[in-house]
């Protein structure tokens, strides 16, 4: 590689604001070490914030799955077509196919009743199973633990992405702001060396 084109390279990448230069002013520098730091907390933090927000999410699946249990329960009326307003109770989801209607289900010898979805023609007297939480209330069927891994690196990637972005973000604002230092400085030399030679900048 030549010297010519090492220097080309050296100054696409930025590099030359750590190399002595007579034309490198201390904004310069400053910019370097806000770069430098700016890419490590982004690689860095947010590999840490990924890892630790995956986690965190994977220990919330995990006690989801220890609390929660399926339960036998009694369809009490007559069932009602989905679409009527109603949010899910139970289940992971809703479909046009379902329909809501109330079940009785007895949990730690405490009778409980509550709305779910089930098949539009389920009659009233049919068991279904809910899940339910360590208080004996409807809750959403917890994720298998392979769709538990799949759902916590997904949030540990968002959160990595969101933290690099945020400190890229963060760092050229700051860029920004030096930029326009420098070119408030450019001003007042210029503005200095016209009046020099006996002119002035309009």
């Amino acid at each position: 590689m030549s010297r010519t084109h090492g220097k080309r390279v050296l100054t696409h990448a930025g590099l030359w604001r750590w190399r002595r230069n007579p034309l490198r002013r201390g904004s310069d520098l400053l910019e370097a070490w806000v770069l430098l730091a700016a890419w490590v907390l982004a690689v860095v933090g947010g590999a840490l914030v990924g890892m630790v927000a995956a986690g965190a999410a994977g220990h919330t699946f995990d006690r989801q799955r220890a609390e929660r249990h399926e339960v036998t329960a009694t369809v009490v009326d007559k069932a009602r077509p989905a679409g009527d307003g109603e949010g899910t109770a139970s289940g992971r989801a809703s479909g046009d196919d379902l329909a809501w209607v109330t079940v009785r289900w007895t949990a730690r010898g405490v009778e409980h009743t509550g709305r779910t979805q089930v098949a539009p023609n389920t009659r009233p007297g049919t068991h279904v199973t809910v899940w339910t939480d360590s208080h004996g209330v409807l809750s959403a069927q917890p994720l298998e633990p392979a769709e538990a891994q799949v759902e916590a690196a997904l949030l540990g990637t968002m959160a990595a992405t969101f933290t690099g972005g945020a400190v890229w973000a963060g760092a050229y604002g700051v860029r920004g702001r030096l930029e326009r230092r420098r070119m408030a400085q450019w001003d007042e030399e210029w503005q200095r060396i016209d009046t020099r030679w006996g002119r002035t900048t309009g």
